[in-house]
């Protein structure tokens, strides 16, 4: 057996099922292996940027790592954005990067760089294989890294050597870390600063919990303190029968007028607010100043066993989330802000994973999705657009009873639109809308926040037209069927048959 089958049958003896790929030269020998023992399923991807998102999709949704296959530093780097969002986001993901064969490293050939500088920025745990008879070992410790609570990006750097050479040997996983202990204390300070004028701030795996969600919600009706949500968040389960929770506003204006309210404030795997970026006259730090702020549990411990002994401390039980009213479908009309929502919100199904990657348009959907069934929604944690359409691909694929519907926008699609390729080579049960602007109209908004006064050739770097985009088109040609519509009604419809046909579908909603 060499390297590369060991890494593989250890892979699959700890759980591994899922293997998105886009391999090179210096990785031929792990798609042998993955071909000759045929125990993990292979998912190819056109471009990096696509493995490393459905990655991190597959890996919120099913709650274990997938593997990606990237090829040395170059493949890597196309893969780098999106692996930002899921170190952000704390998705759990494993890297197998192919690096040259020791031999060989020193001629600089033209594929040559330093692998483990270029993965070190966008990993948890990186690790560099020495032995065809370690190689599994590797693979194990990484795969341990990337399931410790609440998950991280590891990766392994595999010389190409290594993996052809006989002598490997499996195995057997490692121990992935628990959640850290709670600080002494740390109860009694929450109780402290808990009542009216303090945030509760909740994420992390607390979003991901119903229960935890509900109990968040009655310590702060108990106490008077006000629960919340950061802005972006891995996962976040609400909808019929959940409790609703605000979330931060991205804007930063309305993000400060929001918590201006607050003196006090209590994390629980949350970290303290701050702007994406500086303005000019503006804080950086979101909370006024003065705030006292404490952690009850940080973004590597217990939240939901933090907040049940919290709940225990003050006397509270879960809320019952209220009757939120169910979404009424639009009427017949021009795609503006409410009525896109409306056929968004009411064409949802029971159990669906929703990718919101919206940016700017269909700000109310979230609002008036409320009261639909049961969701799972995903958004970009980290701020590196082109997310929504792989993630999308890896959550079908994690969860493939479950419909997909991918809220993206359109000048952030086309980062990673290979992705849909994907979506149609697996079948994937997803229904993407493109809200189509043609504008990159979230830098429009920040043109305005740096104090800027742009002229038509500012505006013109942020605007989609000559040509125009034609998302239907672009779609049909990678194997996916493709609709355009201009009225809410007809969006309505035309989600609410996409999730009930088998496969990917593509709708390019033309806004006003």
């Amino acid at each position: 057996m060499n390297g590369a089958e060991s890494v593989v049958r250890s892979l699959h003896a700890a759980g591994t099922e899922v293997c998105f790929a886009n391999p090179g030269t210096s990785e031929m020998q792990f798609v042998d292996a993955l071909d000759r023992t045929r125990l993990i399923h292979c998912v190819l991807g056109l471009f990096e940027g696509v493995v490393t998102g459905a990655a991190d999709g597959y890996g919120r949704m099913a709650g274990k790592p997938a593997v990606t296959l990237l090829h040395l530093a170059p493949g890597f780097a196309n893969g780098a954005a999106n692996l930002h969002n899921a170190r952000k986001g704390r998705s759990p993901v494993l890297n197998l990067v192919g690096d040259h064969a020791v031999r060989h490293a020193r001629y600089d050939a033209p594929l040559t760089a330093d692998v483990a500088a270029a993965v070190a920025p966008f990993s948890d745990w990186v690790g560099t294989g020495t032995a065809a008879a370690t190689l599994a070992r590797d693979a194990m410790a990484g795969l341990a890294a990337a399931s410790g609570h609440p998950g991280g990006v590891a990766t392994l750097i595999l010389p190409a050597d290594l993996g052809w050479e006989e002598g490997g040997e499996i195995a057997p996983p490692l121990p992935a870390a628990a959640p850290r202990a709670l600080e002494d204390g740390a109860l009694d300070r929450a109780v402290a600063l808990l009542g009216p004028g303090c945030l509760l701030l909740v994420g992390g795996t607390v979003l991901e919990r119903p229960e935890a969600l509900a109990l968040a919600a009655g310590i702060a009706d108990r106490t008077g303190a006000e629960v919340m949500a950061p802005g972006s968040n891995r996962r976040l389960e609400m909808g019929r029968g959940r409790v609703e929770i605000a979330r931060i506003p991205y804007p930063i204006d309305l993000a400060l007028g929001t918590l201006a309210r607050f003196d006090r404030a209590v994390l629980v795997e949350a970290v303290e607010p701050v702007a994406f970026f500086a303005y000019p006259d503006r804080p950086s730090l979101l909370l006024p100043p003065g705030t006292r702020v404490e952690t009850l549990a940080g973004r590597d411990q217990d939240g939901p066993a933090a907040l049940a002994a919290l709940a225990d401390l003050v006397g509270a039980r879960a809320a019952t989330p209220p009757d939120a009213a169910r979404p009424v479908a639009p009427q017949a009309g021009p795609l503006r802000d409410d009525a896109l929502s409306m056929a968004i919100a009411a064409a949802i199904p029971d159990h669906a994973i929703v990718i919101d990657e919206r940016l700017t348009r269909a700000q109310s959907a979230m609002r008036f999705a409320q009261g639909a069934g049961p969701q799972s929604w995903l958004s970009i944690t980290g701020g590196s657009i082109g997310i929504g359409i792989p993630l999308a691909a890896g959550a079908a694929i994690a969860c493939p009873d479950r419909p997909v519907v991918a809220l993206q926008a359109d000048g952030s699609a086309m980062y990673t639109l290979q992705g849909l390729w994907t979506q149609s080579r697996e079948q994937a049960n997803v229904t993407t809308i493109i809200l189509a602007n043609r504008s990159y109209e979230i830098l429009k908004g920040e043109l305005m926040r740096v104090g800027a006064n742009p002229g038509p050739t500012a505006l013109d770097m942020l605007d989609l037209r000559r040509p125009e985009l034609d998302f239907v088109q672009l779609a049909r040609g990678m194997g996916v069927p493709a609709v355009r519509v201009e009225d809410a009604a007809e969006l309505h419809r035309a989600i609410a048959a996409g999730v009930r046909e088998p496969g990917p579908m593509l709708i390019e909603a033309v806004l006003v």
